[in-house]
């Protein structure tokens, strides 16, 4: 058995063990310490990366109360070396963890809601409820979750015997077995809990929930606590910041400017299509009559408007109507008829036209590298 420095004071980060064993395993060696301040990982927390005597620690487990480290390198049995815990992961993972406590704690007593899922990634922690709650109950939490942090209270670890744990009420997602550790936060939350946490709510800083959903009956929330909510905040102030410069709004007003422009587009995009359509009104009257094929080249024409001119000119001839939007041995096509079959012409076609597309019957589209000069000359040639 390991004892476990994290559960007394999450904030170990130099400590030193006696070697209990070390035998090699699967290329690298894995040893047992009498103690650790290493957190092997559980209950939606991560393992701890670290170092023992020097070495950088591959990897870390628990398995019956005993915590393995796998090494590089052998430990001499009964020798007792110096190890230490990288704070800078560490100390995130507990005020995220700790942050948790607090939500989930402020959750069920507020709405009688369990935490019936959680998971603590890079960036942001999941954390799922048995109850659905509104925008207005998650931030009603969130504030009362965050006045719990900046009452910086003390966060207590209990190691309660069997008769004292019959008599304590707490929070678990699963059934218990052996020895239960139980994290304390007075009038906020107590919970059974295997991993480290700070010594009081102060450290975490801040608590902001960035996301929910409705998930299995219930509420998904993402969260952000302590570092990781601030690195959170300085992102989306510098990404705000370059909207607001962008629109010559306030920091606090670029919503109603992203309002403001997005409104002005749908106006000049209504804009647009009126007098798209005016204009293809004019251009569908000004087609001539004419037996045989059309070529028709019009430089800014979006693909609607270009179909709606074929259509028109299919009416206007008795062959193939081709219209073609864009620049010289860079255009976009459209080609229509009522006579034609031309799907079966489509590879013909394109061989002349140096292009590329295809469709149905009375019409295909696609794109084209010919000169304008090569285009009107093959339709010009055809007999259609």
């Amino acid at each position: 058995m390991t004892e476990k420095l994290y559960y007394r004071d999450g904030e170990c980060r130099e400590f030193t063990a006696r070697v209990l064993s070390c035998s090699e395993r699967g290329g690298a060696w894995e040893a047992v310490l009498d103690r650790s301040a290493v957190f092997p990982g559980g209950g939606g927390q991560e393992a701890d990366s670290g170092t023992v005597a020097g070495m950088d620690i591959l990897s870390v487990r628990e398995e019956d109360e005993t915590i393995y480290f796998t090494l590089p390198a052998p430990l001499e049995p009964g020798a007792e070396v110096s190890c230490s815990v990288d704070w800078a992961a560490r100390f995130p993972r507990m005020q995220g963890h700790s942050g948790e406590h607090i939500f989930s704690g402020t959750v069920h007593r507020l709405f009688d809601g369990e935490n019936v899922g959680f998971h603590m990634g890079a960036e942001d922690m999941t954390l799922d409820f048995s109850v659905e709650l509104s925008a207005e109950d998650i931030a009603r939490c969130e504030l009362e979750a965050n006045r719990a942090v900046w009452a910086d209270i003390e966060i207590k670890s209990l190691l309660p015997s069997p008769a004292e744990l019959d008599s304590m009420e707490f929070r678990s997602k699963k059934e218990l077995a052996g020895r239960v550790r139980i994290v304390e936060i007075p009038g906020v939350d107590m919970c059974a809990c295997c991993a480290p946490h700070l010594r009081r709510t102060g450290e975490i800083g801040l608590i902001k929930v960035l996301d929910s959903m409705r998930h299995r009956g219930g509420t998904r929330l993402t969260l952000v606590c302590g570092e990781r909510a601030y690195s959170d905040y300085a992102a989306l102030h510098a990404v705000n910041a370059g909207i607001s410069a962008a629109l010559s709004a306030k920091r606090l007003e670029t919503g109603d400017a992203v309002a403001r422009v997005l409104r002005e587009a749908d106006e000049r995009h209504a804009e647009i299509t009126r007098l798209r359509r005016e204009i293809l009104a004019l251009k569908s009257a000004a087609i001539p009559e004419t037996e045989g094929n059309l070529c028709l080249f019009e430089p800014y024409m979006d693909a609607v408007t270009l179909r709606e001119l074929v259509n028109a000119g299919v009416e206007k001839c008795s062959g193939i109507c081709a219209a073609f939007s864009g620049a010289e041995g860079d255009y976009r096509y459209i080609i229509g008829s009522r006579t034609a079959d031309l799907r079966a012409l489509s590879r013909e076609i394109n061989a002349a036209i140096n292009g590329r597309g295809g469709g149905s019957p009375v019409m295909i589209q696609g794109t084209s590298r010919a000169s304008r000069a090569e285009i009107e000359a093959y339709f010009a040639a055809r007999g259609d």
